[in-house]
């Protein structure tokens, strides 16, 4: 008889950025066992991605997070490459938040999942991965010397230059980077606001203000190779790619992060390989426009999450995480299209002009300006959940204010606090209840009626709603093509 393996955890997350936290949450809320590997010994408190799109800010409420960032500053100002967009035409309770510095971010989240009784291992750095069909050991240089973990699963949230994704062998095709550009930010500027940006002869610059007098410099030089840089640029190159481009200078400035980054875009051909997964910027970079990255890279996690606690829990077949790559595979693919779109637009030289004064006319138009607007946004997902006619199958489930039975206000945002699945039965009906009692150990049900005309607006005449925990409408009624059970049982696995 071959003897047992021991297992360190249930899963590990390797990388505790903002993707690898959301996962080791969402993991948490699901009972599941986490360790967290991760190189630095502590967050850099470095601002790094701003902000929020509105879908991850939808993510965020869904879980109950947001007031844990404090007073967000909001706003329906954007851009598409370069040129301006009304994100104000989209139909969601929330709108992108700006200004928020990704230190904080991983503080937040980095809390929240110590408080749910995550393992967080820092100053440990992997070297090694080995998938051996069974489960996943990591090698890892920490502060008692190598040290090996072992789980079912392991989670590659460690970036750009990820060792989980190299060691694992996953293929990672795309373009290199053609030109470097910077990023800083810096103490003591006087700088007028560009918060869309400006294209200059030379390239591109974009300024924009951060709390406590602190300016948020890029600056975009046409014609800069690229370097594989072992530390970051001087902020001496910064203050001398800005002279030559705006003929301002602002060597007084006094630098808090200075950082340097490139157009490169490549994507792995598979985000679940063996026993061996990726999320955020291991499965996918590219040029940061927009400030997507960060945002889909935590939605990614919160797709994965409460799949993988379901197939590590035995609750659903193994075939339950595929659906993990397909659906953000196809995300991750108009990801980087979006964003090599945006970087022709705004960083290319005058040839581009013509294409970017026809862009402007087609953005004035409503439904170009809502459709790249809920492209950026993370809006416009719409995952193949099986079919049918009903409007909210596959897309986010709207934020949408309800009464229960006994006049409690409640909403459908609050019912996915969780990380669980929740069918809303909006007409009380007793047999659609008891056609769930055998996933009750998986799913909530929550009877309640719109409270409002708005609500009955974005309800889209539903009588019953079935919200996978990642905040997607996976069955409706009327019309899904197929029953509840039928449903129930391809995203929670089979009944109890």
């Amino acid at each position: 008889m071959a003897k047992e393996r021991h297992m360190d955890a249930e899963v590990i997350v390797v990388g505790a950025g903002p993707t690898g936290m959301m996962l080791a949450g969402e993991l948490r809320l699901a009972g599941v066992d986490v360790i967290v590997l991760e190189r630095l010994e502590r967050r850099t408190g470095e601002s790094r991605g701003l902000g929020f799109t509105a879908r991850t800010m939808e993510v965020f409420d869904q879980r109950g997070l947001l007031p844990r960032f404090g007073e967000i500053e909001i706003s329906n100002q954007g851009h598409f490459g370069g040129l301006p967009v009304d994100f104000g035409v989209l139909d969601g309770a929330h709108q992108a938040a700006k200004t928020i510095p990704q230190s904080q971010t991983e503080t937040v989240l980095e809390e929240w999942v110590t408080e749910l009784g995550g393992d967080i291992r820092r100053g440990h750095e992997v070297v090694a991965v080995k998938d051996e069909d069974d489960s996943v050991t990591v090698e890892a240089r920490g502060p008692q010397g190598l040290e090996r973990f072992t789980a079912p699963y392991l989670v590659g949230c460690d970036g750009g230059r990820s060792t989980v994704r190299k060691a694992a062998g996953f293929d990672f095709p795309g373009t290199a980077a053609t030109m470097e550009m910077f990023l800083a930010d810096v103490r003591g500027l006087d700088l007028e606001p560009r918060m869309i940006g400006e294209t200059l002869p030379g390239g591109m610059i974009m300024v924009g203000h951060l709390p406590g007098g602190i300016t948020r410099l890029i600056v975009c030089e046409r014609g800069t190779p690229p370097r594989r840089r072992t530390a970051p640029p001087r902020y001496d190159e910064v203050a001398a790619a800005w002279k030559r481009l705006t003929g301002v200078d602002i060597a007084h400035g006094e630098p808090v992060w200075v950082s340097s980054f490139g157009d490169a875009t490549r994507q792995v051909t598979e985000y679940v390989r063996g026993r061996v997964i990726l999320a955020g910027d291991a499965a996918h970079i590219h040029l940061p426009a927009g400030g997507q990255g960060m945002n889909t890279g935590i939605q990614d996690a919160v797709n994965l999450g409460w799949k993988l606690a379901a197939v590590v829990r035995g609750r659903a077949p193994e075939s339950l995480l595929e659906t993990y790559h397909e659906e953000r595979h196809q995300v991750g693919r108009r990801l980087l299209m979006n964003t090599q779109a945006q970087g022709l637009l705004f960083l290319s030289g005058p040839e581009m002009q013509p294409l970017r004064d026809v862009m402007s006319e087609l953005i004035r138009y409503p439904e170009v300006s809502r459709h790249l607007a809920a492209m950026v946004s993370g809006l416009e997902i719409h995952y193949d959940v099986g079919g049918g006619t009903n409007p909210l199958l596959g897309r986010r489930m709207p934020h949408v204010d309800l009464v229960r039975p006994d006049g409690t206000p409640t909403g459908s945002t609050q019912a996915l606090h969780p990380a669980r699945g929740v069918l809303l039965d909006l007409e009380d009906n007793a047999v659609l209840r008891r056609r769930t009692a055998g996933w009750r150990d998986r799913v909530d049900v929550l009877t309640a009626a719109p409270r409002d005309a708005r609500a009955v607006e974005r309800l889209a005449g539903c009588s019953a709603v079935l919200v996978r925990p990642d905040g997607y409408v996976a069955w409706a009624a009327p019309g899904s093509h197929g029953d509840l059970p039928m449903a129930l049982e391809r995203w929670f696995g089979p009944a109890l």
